[in-house]
């Protein structure tokens, strides 16, 4: 074991163990990471140190000696709206270097990850790629729906229509003080959600603990299940480089594909997979989503909170109705084929405890996952665009913008930060037909926040959401519907085009083309050339702002970040 290696280097870690009460016996132990988000910073995470406790008696019962570490994540939603949501992406890269520190200053056989929500799921797989050590992801599960199954996703809608005047200042804080009735991520398949299911998809999690309820008793089994794998993986030597291929990742994107999952997967599982020594990009999304089927009917995008995807089935049903076209030969944690897992499950009596769950609802399991041959859409859920405005690309959800905006030429009104563009929407100084920017918010520009409240501003306006766009060159939250499409690259921090936009502009939206470009100028379209040129002459009097921050850690993130296109990781 490479524990014991390491003892037998270092003297004095013996007496320190047992300084906080490990017995001699314990010592010689296969020694095992329990590495969890805990902390009192949001529901996703409030409730993990049950579940960690779960796991390291789980590795006491199977031989080995468990240590439980703690970095708790931030909160997306509690972050929104201010100078906080500039830390969010930079979160991600911060707890994956602070993992690597806990498990190589003193090292260990294996680990147990623990995590729920957008930044921290995203940062322990990409610790596991880059510590290599035989690892079980649990997830803390999904919060259940509050009353009328209001989610927390509809708050920014309920926020942009009080502001408006639609409802009233005392409607919108009884939404807001039901919208949370538990602990676990928020009910509906944005990016906390998402990456639960990429982290069980890629082969990382026991089959279908993926997205339980968090309130479960179901969720201390799995926790309880996955320290005992631990050691058996340990003892095995069974690392996730050996495991997970680059078929892996493909199955997770073809997973994405049929759940409508978060635009922020297309950070997240670049950089997940650049910690593996595989490479994946932005083209690799739009091949696969190209002809994928569309399944999952869950909110943002569908009718049904995600509280109810494992009711009917989870991440075993969509992979069910998915089985032609995934990899089935992939290696898991359980040390079998991910098709021998889906198999198992069939004859463990799994589906008959989601179909228990299920019948409280009233629903079949048709009207949550559809079957494969009737999808809710046959073209996958996002499209890679490109053209002058994003040469290295950018992202947009197409299968939650209004079919009337899939091809559209549009009047630039860009704006340098979110809060002018959103102060803009609000007093309806944005017209139909306007295309909206919000540039230098980029990880080099800003750390690269949400522009959740100005999508929601749009989206819940019924003449704008289906008439302008948002485009930026930050990202947008998973729960984001309407016409948006985000991460532009070059961002406008590094001189990309975005920066180079003015207004009255012609921009031309082609989403079955995957086109997103500059067509003219003052209302005007022009030949191509002519664009280029007028490119090149405003490039010439563009220069480069000082950097946002001078200090800290969005300094070092700022300096470092990679292209959103690539991962936005910190190179």
């Amino acid at each position: 074991m490479r524990s014991q290696d390491v003892r037998a280097l270092a003297p004095e870690m013996d007496p320190l163990r047992m300084g906080m009460g490990w017995t001699e016996r314990e010592l010689s132990l296969p020694q095992i990471l329990v590495e969890s988000t805990f902390g009192e910073s949001h529901p996703g995470s409030a409730h993990l140190l049950s579940l960690a406790d779960s796991a390291a008696k789980g590795v006491h019962e199977n031989g080995g000696r468990a240590a439980r570490y703690f970095a708790t994540d931030i909160c997306d939603g509690m972050s929104q709206g201010h100078e906080g949501g500039n830390y969010s992406l930079a979160s991600r890269d911060t707890l994956c270097n602070l993992i690597e520190i806990h498990a190589n200053a003193t090292s260990f056989d294996a680990a147990v990850f623990l995590s729920s929500c957008d930044k921290a799921v995203p940062a322990h797989l990409m610790s596991i790629g880059r510590l290599n050590i035989p690892s079980v992801v649990v997830t803390g599960g999904v919060m259940e729906a509050g009353p009328d199954l209001l989610t927390l996703e509809q708050i920014g809608t309920y926020s942009a229509m009080c502001q408006r005047g639609e409802i009233s200042k005392e409607k919108l804080e009884w939404y807001k003080h039901h919208a949370c009735p538990s602990c676990g991520a928020c009910s509906f398949m944005g990016t906390a959600c998402t990456m639960q299911i990429i982290a069980e998809s890629l082969g990382l999690m026991l089959p279908g603990s993926a997205l339980l309820p968090a309130t479960c008793a179901d969720l201390r089994d799995v926790a309880l299940r996955a320290g005992q794998q631990a050691v058996r993986l340990a003892e095995h030597g069974s690392t996730p480089r050996e495991m997970v291929t680059l078929r892996s990742f493909e199955n997770a994107i073809m997973v994405h594909a049929a759940i409508s999952g978060s635009t922020n997967a297309l950070l997240h599982l670049p950089a997940i997979a650049h910690e593996f020594g595989i490479e994946i990009d932005a083209d690799t999304f739009d091949r696969l989503h190209r002809n994928a089927h569309y399944l999952l009917d869950i909110r943002p995008a569908g009718r049904w909170p995600a509280e109810y995807f494992y009711y009917a089935g989870g991440v075993p049903g969509i992979m069910e109705e998915l089985r032609p076209m995934l990899h089935l030969e992939e290696k898991t944690v359980t040390g079998k084929t991910l098709g021998e897992n889906l198999d198992d499950l069939r004859q463990s009596g799994y589906y008959d405890r989601c179909d228990e769950l299920l019948a409280r609802t009233g629903l079949r399991r048709t009207d949550i996952i559809r079957p494969f041959d009737s999808p809710i859409g046959k073209n996958g859920t996002i499209a890679i665009l490109r053209g002058n405005l994003a040469p290295e690309g950018s992202v947009v959800k197409h299968s939650a913008v209004p079919p009337e905006m899939h091809r559209a030429m549009l009047r630039a009104r860009p704006f340098d930060c979110e809060e002018d563009a959103i102060a803009a929407v609000l007093r309806r100084d944005i017209r139909p037909g306007d295309a909206v920017f919000i540039r230098y918010e980029g990880p080099k520009g800003s750390g690269m926040p949400e522009m959740f409240y100005t999508t929601e501003a749009i989206s819940s306006d019924p003449e704008l959401g289906r008439s302008i766009a948002l485009i930026t060159d930050g990202r947008f939250s998973g729960a984001s519907r309407g016409p948006a499409i985000g991460h532009v690259s070059p961002e406008a921090a590094e001189g990309g085009p975005i920066a180079l936009v003015e207004k009255g502009d012609l921009i031309e939206i082609d989403i079955p083309n995957r086109v997103l470009r500059i067509a003219g100028v003052d209302g005007k379209e022009l030949p191509e050339e002519e664009i280029e040129r007028i490119l090149a002459e405003r490039r010439s009097r563009w220069s480069p702002r000082p950097g946002r921050y001078t200090h800290g850690v969005l300094r070092l993130f700022s300096e470092r970040a990679v292209s959103p296109m690539k991962g936005g990781y910190m190179d």
